[in-house]
C-alpha cells in the first residue's frame, strides 16, 4: 500500500466492529462513519439478515447503498431491500450430520419470500441471538428447509466456542463454506460464498474493484473479506488467525477501532 492511497469504498462488519457486545455503537463511531460516507460508498458486510441489518444502515444515517448479508449469501440495496444478488444450498445432509454429532444444538435458516423476514427455527434461540424483534416460527426439522437456503445457523448455548470448532471438523462439512462465531455459533454458507462475494458484486456497481477497499472486522468471517480488500483491517479483540489475515490491527471496538481507522481520511 503507497503512502498516498486512499480508499473509494469501506466495507463494514457490524458485531464486535461497529457495535459492541452491549448492542451499543459509540457516537464517535457514527460520527466517523457519517463523515466517511459522505464522500465514498459505505458497505455494510455481516453475517446478519438483511432485515437485522437495516437498523443498524439507518442508526449510520447511511442512505443509498448496498448492503453485504448473510456472510456474503446476499447482497441487497438500501433501504429498498431489493436483492440484487442471492446464492443457496440444500442443506438437507449438513441438517442430518449436525443432529448425529451435536443432537442437543438448535438450528435456523432464514426467510425472505412472500414478504416475509425472519427465521425457521427447530428450537427457541437465546433472547438477542437472531436480533431483537425477529420473527421466529419453530418447526420441525423435516421442515426446516423444504428449499434451498442463503445459510444454516448452528447453536448450542451449552457449548463453548471451542467445542463448536471441533463441530465442525466433527461435521465433515463439504460443499459448503462454514464460519465458527465468538460463542458456540456455526453459520453454514453455499460454498464458496463468504463476505468477499457480495462485496465483489456491491463493489461492480460502483465500477469498484477491491483495490479500492478498506475493510474492517474481527470476526473469522471477515477473513476473506479482509484479505480481499486493497487495506484488510482486524479490530484489537479479534481471534489471532483475524489479526494474521489482515493488513494492520486497530484499537477493539471499546476503543472505537472504526473511528481511529477511518479519521485517517475521513
Amino acid at each position: 500500500m503507497t503512502d498516498g492511497w486512499r480508499p473509494k469504498a469501506v466495507a463494514l462488519d457490524i458485531d464486535g466492529t461497529l457495535i459492541d457486545h452491549d448492542e451499543r455503537i459509540s457516537p464517535a463511531v457514527i460520527d466517523a462513519v457519517r463523515r466517511a460516507a459522505a464522500q465514498v460508498p459505505i458497505i455494510l458486510a455481516t453475517g446478519r439478515a438483511y432485515h437485522t441489518t437495516k437498523p443498524v444502515a439507518e442508526l449510520l444515517g447511511l442512505t443509498d447503498g448496498f448492503v453485504v448479508a448473510s456472510n456474503g449469501a446476499r447482497t441487497v440495496r438500501f433501504p429498498s431491500g431489493t436483492a440484487i444478488d442471492e446464492r443457496t444450498f440444500d442443506p438437507t445432509t449438513v441438517i442430518a450430520s449436525v443432529r448425529k454429532h451435536a443432537p442437543n444444538a438448535r438450528m435456523a435458516v432464514e426467510e425472505h419470500d412472500n414478504g416475509r423476514h425472519g427465521y425457521r427455527v427447530t428450537a427457541p434461540f437465546p433472547d438477542g441471538d437472531l436480533g431483537k424483534q425477529a420473527v421466529v416460527r419453530v418447526v420441525p426439522d423435516a421442515e426446516l428447509a423444504p428449499e434451498p437456503v442463503t445459510r444454516l445457523i448452528i447453536r448450542d448455548p451449552d457449548a463453548s466456542e471451542a467445542d463448536f470448532v471441533q463441530l465442525a471438523e466433527r461435521l465433515g462439512l463439504h460443499g459448503v463454506s462454514y464460519f465458527v462465531g465468538w460463542t458456540a455459533w456455526l453459520d453454514i454458507a453455499p460454498e464458496g460464498v463468504d463476505k468477499s462475494t457480495g462485496l465483489k458484486v456491491a463493489l461492480a456497481q460502483y465500477g469498484l474493484d477491491s483495490a479500492d477497499l478498506v475493510a474492517i472486522g474481527d470476526g473469522r468471517n471477515d477473513i476473506e473479506m479482509l484479505v480481499y480488500a486493497g487495506l484488510g483491517v482486524s479490530m484489537g479483540s479479534a481471534p489471532d488467525e483475524v489479526k494474521v489475515a489482515a493488513d494492520e490491527v486497530t484499537k477493539s471496538v471499546q476503543d472505537d477501532g472504526v473511528a481511529a481507522v477511518l479519521n485517517r481520511w475521513f
